[in-house]
């Protein structure tokens, strides 16, 4: 058996090149940037006016001119105008050009409009309400890295740089396994010695939170049905997340069957709680996460090594993060403790309150938590202290 630590450095070691694919942008979003996205021109591409009224030439108002004429008016999409005498303005729109000759903008707040002409009643500062151009980003500079999520606001960036088709990391294809001859199917009603197959469905949920869509495969608690489904699921699948068979009850064949069908096993059994017998393997072609069949064991180990080890794949940052405890724990085990935690965010800051649950099989407790903690063996934390923190959940 070994230490959660070592667990976590294995199963990061075998990442999974995953490669690229492009495409349209209005399908990338989830997705993660497999390129660099550079600024095809200067942000913003001109001098741009930010407020409705007035450009003028801010030395003809420390001449002590007040009054100037309106000579036309700019609006944004149009031409850049050119102002011709430096006494006089141009009424100008939010997100027009800067007319040429002109370096301030006086919103018609700070105005009197009388006659064809602008009465400046606020002193103005110069260069105000212009948004120089290139202030944001120069051509050519780098606007998103290889590795970023593609949310809204990336969208928004990529279609700013023309960019119709995206290159991403392609995802992989994952079969979600379940072994046991008492789970039945959820339209089911099971008989008193049956349950539904909930964990399932819940990694499968999991998986299209992450934009991939997992097949659910079932097999039997027999070693000839398992060498049989297995062997075909693993040449047919990139990742095969399992659930239940890897304890150490008389049925619990997947280890057995797994290296019988030349699965190089890189781990089997940790040292922590929930998750203990969780085995991690693969070949050329697959890799296996075969988590125990408790509720709270699949769960904890999917955001604890299955999601770190995807976001690594594709070369993005991981979701663990830390967050400040509100109350005492003590753990007097010599084994990692993953504690089911709602969390809130407080002033920038993650504060979390532990979840009580009545062990592993405790559905319920799952849908009141919104991350997990990770306690250390062996050791007491205190009010206050950082600790790390999967989440599971959008935290609000």
């Amino acid at each position: 058996m070994i230490s959660f630590k070592e667990a976590e450095q294995i199963v990061l070691r075998n990442l999974m090149d995953l490669g690229k694919e492009l495409v349209p942008l209005e399908n990338s979003v989830g997705r993660v940037l497999a390129e660099k996205i550079y600024a095809d021109r200067d942000f913003p591409p001109f001098d741009r006016v930010t407020k409705d009224g007035i450009a003028i030439r801010f030395q003809s108002y420390e001449n002590g001119n007040k009054l100037f004429k309106i000579q036309e008016t700019a609006a944004a999409g149009s031409a850049q105008v050119t102002l011709s005498h430096p006494n006089d303005c141009i009424e100008v729109m939010t997100g027009a050009m800067l007319p040429k000759g002109t370096d301030t903008v006086i919103m018609y707040e700070n105005l009197l409009l009388k006659d064809g002409n602008a009465i400046v009643e606020i002193a103005p500062q110069k260069s105000q309400d212009v948004h120089s151009k290139g202030s944001d980003e120069h051509s050519g500079s780098v606007l998103l890295d290889s590795g970023n999520l593609i949310t809204p606001a990336e969208i928004g960036v990529l279609a700013t740089v023309g960019k119709s088709e995206v290159k991403v990391k392609k995802l992989p294809k994952i079969a979600i396994v379940s072994t046991g001859d008492e789970l039945v199917n959820i339209d089911e009603i099971p008989e008193p010695h049956q349950i539904r197959k909930s964990n399932s469905w819940s990694l499968k949920a999991a998986l299209k939170s992450q934009g991939i869509i997992g097949e659910l495969l079932h097999f039997r608690d027999s070693k000839e049905a398992l060498l049989e489904g297995l062997g075909k699921a693993i040449d047919n699948y990139d990742v095969l997340l399992l659930s239940g068979g890897v304890s150490k009850g008389k049925f619990d064949y997947l280890p057995e069957v797994l290296e019988k069908l030349g699965v190089k096993k890189l781990f089997h059994r940790v040292l922590q709680r929930p998750g203990k017998p969780f085995w991690f393997g693969l070949n050329d072609f697959c890799t296996l996460f075969a988590f125990p069949g408790n509720p709270a064991s699949t769960f904890a180990n999917f955001h604890v090594y299955f999601l770190p080890w995807l976001r690594s794949s594709f070369g993005a940052q991981t979701d663990r993060c830390h967050a400040v405890l509100n109350e005492r724990f003590e753990n007097t085990t010599d084994l990692t403790r993953f504690i089911l935690a709602d969390a809130q965010l407080s002033q920038g800051t993650i504060k979390t309150n532990l979840v009580k649950d009545n062990g592993s099989g405790d559905l319920t407790s799952l849908a009141r938590s919104n991350g997990l903690i990770c306690f250390d063996s062996n050791r007491n934390y205190e009010v206050g202290e950082l600790v790390p923190f999967y989440p599971t959940k959008k935290i609000l």
